[in-house]
């Protein structure tokens, strides 16, 4: 008669806890669902490169931009085009460009640092307003983008490493590997005249990343664009150009078809009232023809740890604190997904499977530009990036957590949960106060790990423009070109991060765990 009654209540709490579960994702897609029978907004095919002729500016009334506010998407580390200086100020060309156009025309711009290829899906998506990243004008890209009056021309080059004499010119790289960056001219260039000259092509995301594989041997050479090599030769990155500039395309602000005429209109005018007054040639003549002295008279390792502290404390702080908010939440979801594995229920154990699968079952990487670039696109809001970061590493640790949580209950011997029951304790009081303390502390050493794993993980949010660890120390070698020094200092401070907050952890495993 006792089990016959605890089954009883053990069904309602399951057929309870179901209806609640229900009604959530009832209120979830219904949300969803409401949102998708508004217009979608356009989604834009993923251009393949940089390179292409001219477009013209497109046709669109001009109207009062004043005292508005628009977020311009923009790459990561371009220099001379965007890049951060020692302050970690977003400066270069089309920063320069981009804001002198604003404070002519009087609207402001807030600027996000994305990446090249980041920038597109946020245009596409609408987390942006407009795109201002040394994009080539193409005929593909005009399909799904307005361009404005081309502000730069631009070509290609080749560079060698410093110390190479043997590679002269194209003839020079049959059967050897060069590099460029991810669709780029210089990607589009090369791969051009691979078949001819027999070489292979590998893309990368980052010129500093591309410079550093020519000088380690591991590419022949690289090819990009031919103000970015000068740029970069002038700040001792440790290459030498070996060919004359190619012609190339030309560089265009960028908004979704058919959408913000007004912006377009407004840079189109601001851009002609720069070329007017010489404010446009002295943007040029100040990143090409006398560039910036950003390589700093002490070439040692302590000033560079000095400089870049700043900026590094900085994503420090916001790896840390993106990581315990994601790991809170992670284990309040774990927790209740984990007790739905165990449940007598098949519906709960499935809704809980589903998740786990969901989550565990596809990349990080994926589910961050999902919640960043494909959410927005469904529910036709922005999202905020914290928010996309945080539903990302805590969704995706939560999967982990919830079969440690189950693993732990399952670990207890079920002798323990027997044995309160037939002292008169109710399920739930029997769990509660016999089962769980006791597979919390089975839990604890694979918590703490996954703590220490969730803290890794936020360094795949730079892929977003989230202002981590990792990316503060892109944005810092993108412009000194001193990689190894500058990852050997990123990679100290993740280790003291991670080992003081191991430290802590079990601190607090021994203090409520003896």
């Amino acid at each position: 008669m006792q089990r016959l009654s605890t089954a009883r209540r053990t069904q309602r709490g399951s057929v309870a806890a179901l209806g609640v579960l229900l009604t959530i994702l009832a209120m979830f897609f219904g949300a969803s669902g409401a949102a998708a029978l508004s217009p979608a907004p356009h989604v834009a095919a993923q251009p393949a490169d940089r390179s292409g002729a001219v477009a013209p500016a497109p046709v669109a009334a001009p109207s009062d931009v004043a005292g508005k506010t628009f977020t311009i998407g923009t790459d990561t580390t371009f220099a001379p085009f965007e890049f951060r200086d020692s302050s970690g100020e977003l400066v270069g060309i089309d920063m320069d460009i981009i804001r002198a156009v604003a404070k002519s025309q009087g609207f402001t711009v807030e600027v996000k640092s994305l990446g090249f290829a980041a920038a597109l899906q946020a245009l596409s998506s609408k987390q942006v307003d407009g795109v201002i990243a040394a994009m080539s004008i193409t005929d593909e890209r005009k399909k799904v983008y307005d361009f404005s009056d081309p502000y730069f021309d631009s070509g290609v080059q080749m560079a060698v490493a410093k110390s190479n004499t043997d590679i002269k010119g194209y003839a020079d790289l049959k059967g050897k590997t060069v590099t460029a960056k991810t669709g780029s001219e210089g990607e589009t260039f090369a791969q051009s005249i691979a078949g001819k000259y027999g070489f292979t092509v590998k893309p990368l995301d980052q010129s500093a990343t591309m410079y550093e594989l020519v000088k380690s041997g591991n590419a022949a050479a690289v090819f990009d664009d031919y103000p970015v090599l000068a740029y970069g030769v002038s700040q001792n990155n440790g290459l030498k150009t070996v060919t004359e500039k190619e012609a190339g395309g030309s560089y265009g602000f960028a908004v979704n078809k058919g959408q913000n005429a007004e912006l377009m209109a407004a840079f189109n005018k601001g851009l002609a009232e720069l070329k007017s007054n010489g404010q446009y040639q002295a943007i040029l003549d100040k990143y090409l023809k006398s560039p910036q002295d950003t390589v700093s008279a002490d070439s040692s390792f302590w000033s560079l740890l000095v400089s870049s502290m700043p900026a590094l404390l900085k994503g420090l702080q916001n790896t840390v604190v993106v990581t315990l908010i994601s790991f809170a939440f992670a284990m309040l979801l774990g927790l209740l997904f984990g007790f739905l594995k165990v449940s007598h229920n098949i519906v709960l154990r499935g809704i809980a499977t589903t998740f786990v699968n969901i989550f565990r079952g596809t990349p990080l990487l994926v589910q961050a530009f999902f919640f960043y670039f494909g959410l927005p696109q469904i529910i036709g809001q922005p999202v905020n990036i914290w928010v996309a970061g945080v539903l990302t590493l805590s969704l995706n640790s939560a999967a982990y957590v919830t079969e440690i949580v189950r693993g732990g209950i399952q670990s207890v011997d079920p002798g323990q949960l027997e044995a309160s029951r037939s002292l008169g304790l109710g399920y739930g009081t029997s769990m509660r106060r016999v089962v769980v303390p006791q597979a919390f502390k089975i839990m604890t050493p694979s918590l703490i790990n996954q703590l220490v794993i969730l803290l890794k993980d936020s360094s795949l949010l730079l892929a977003i423009g989230f202002a981590e660890l990792l990316y503060q120390g892109q944005q810092i070698y993108s412009n000194n070109f001193r990689i190894s020094e500058t990852l050997l200092i990123v990679a100290a401070m993740y280790f003291i991060g991670i080992m003081i907050l191991t430290k802590l952890s079990n601190i607090v495993d021994k203090r409520f765990n003896k």
